[in-house]
């Protein structure tokens, strides 16, 4: 006689109760080692260290850092993939920042990796597996947070990778080719005593590495004899500037350079500047227009004062546009878990981006906030202030809305995969977005 679904949540929520210890531990050991994208090695470590605990196989150096460990099901009609993010931002301030690097947990993945932990202890020795129709593939990814545009764009040239995001590599190295739906969640502020939402939309965006190449001179015998990339860029900027009223409000544009190199020494005309810059929207047509616009604001600096503006294009993250079924049934378990009252079952588009978009214009994808945090997001003030929701919350959502798309002869998952439409095929999303003939 099949095992009720009810029952199959009830063990999972026992067991990662069980090992609560455990996943809070991982989750405060990798808030206080952060690393930045394509280099968490400590991170995959201790990932891969509760996997082996647990006796699972696994494929590490995935995408440089990554892992996945795929389980099996009784039968295997549907494939769903679980996924933690597990690098860090810059945040030099923080409490946390590693002294050499600025990175820090300010956004949350820590809570990601615990979460992704907690799957894993939930589905061991507990029977859930035996008991579901369709495989689950644990994957720990690399590399969210679009930073270090120059660093990465070197692994680019280098042929390590070709997407800066690990969503994106893990897409381009087929590591989503047999998966039928992905889900994940990600950590939220705990605001007016709301503790959760199923996810919402959100920005894509296309990143830029802008560089003028002026002249070197005396900055202060002979300036007339240099050309001041300085000025170029100063204008290019202010170029982009005047193009911001032409965006409109529905597309939520967003374009925000920082000049990472201003030039090289005082008294020299600066000749070599560098900005990386994002052009964030809530659609494609939107962003490739505003990007447009951009290019064309930076190249105009260039020829206001004579120098050179070198752009490189680089694919930057699709909007992230949720499934509805998803979407439903992940609002179920949180009002299960946190009670009505502490879920936000509508909540707005964000401004921010992420690569779980490019995994949603492919396959059925869904990306849930939970809360337990305070503080900004990305600053020196973040703080996981509840890690029973953060971690554990977080494990308990992902794991009853597994066993809610794979039990029962995974019908509810074969009915997300059916419904499905992609906005492209892997093919189309490797040509069209990757530039990659």
């Amino acid at each position: 006689m099949a095992v009720s679904k009810q029952e199959l949540k009830q063990r999972a929520i026992a067991a990662i109760d069980k090992n609560r210890d455990k996943i809070i531990a991982l989750g405060d050991s990798i808030f206080s080692e952060p690393e930045l994208g394509y280099k968490e090695v400590k991170t995959s470590a201790k990932l891969k260290a509760v996997f082996d605990e647990l006796g699972y196989k696994y494929q590490d150096g995935v995408a440089i850092t990554g892992i996945v460990a795929p389980l099996k099901g009784k039968e295997s009609k549907i494939r769903v993939a679980v996924m933690g993010e597990m690098d860090a931002v810059v945040a030099p301030g923080h409490r946390c920042a590693n002294k050499e690097t600025g990175a820090a947990h300010s956004c949350g993945h820590n809570c990601m990796c615990a979460g992704l932990a907690g799957v894993a202890y939930a589905l061991k020795d507990t029977g859930i597996m035996e008991e579901l129709s369709g495989d689950v593939v644990l994957m720990a990814v690399p590399a969210e947070e679009y930073v270090e545009i120059e660093y990465r764009n070197e692994l680019r040239k280098a042929g390590k990778i070709w997407f800066l995001g690990g969503k994106q590599e893990f897409i381009r190295l087929g590591v989503f080719d047999d998966i039928d739906i992905m889900i994940m969640q990600h950590t939220a502020n705990t605001v007016d005593g709301i503790l959760a939402s199923p996810g919402g939309a959100s920005n894509g965006f296309v990143g830029k590495l802008v560089r003028y190449i002026g002249k070197e001179a005396h900055a202060g015998g002979a300036p007339h004899l240099g050309i001041n990339a300085l000025n170029a860029a100063q204008i290019g900027l202010m170029a982009v500037n005047a193009n911001r009223e032409t965006f409109q409000d529905k597309d939520h544009i967003r374009v925000h350079p920082i000049i990472t190199k201003g030039g090289d020494l005082v008294n020299v005309v600066p000749a070599d500047v560098r900005i990386e810059t994002y052009v964030r929207g809530a659609n494609v047509p939107a962003i490739l227009d505003a990007s447009a616009k951009v290019n064309r604001a930076f190249k105009a600096g260039a020829d206001a004062v004579g120098a050179q503006c070198e752009i490189t294009e680089l694919p930057g993250y699709m909007p992230v546009v949720t499934d509805k079924n998803l979407v439903e049934i992940m609002t179920g378990n949180l009002v299960e878990l946190f009670g009505a009252e502490h879920v936000n079952t509508n909540p707005a588009a964000g401004g921010g981006s992420s690569d779980v978009g490019d995994v949603a214009s492919i396959l059925p994808t869904l990306q849930a906030d939970i809360g337990g945090a305070e503080g900004d997001f990305h600053s020196e003030r973040f703080e996981i202030a509840d890690k029973e929701t953060a971690y554990l919350g977080a494990a308990k959502a992902l794991v009853m809305t597994v066993i809610d798309l794979l039990a029962d002869g995974a019908e509810l998952g074969q009915k997300v995969k059916a419904e499905f439409k992609p906005q492209m095929t892997k093919e189309q999303y490797l040509k069209e977005w990757g530039h990659i003939e």
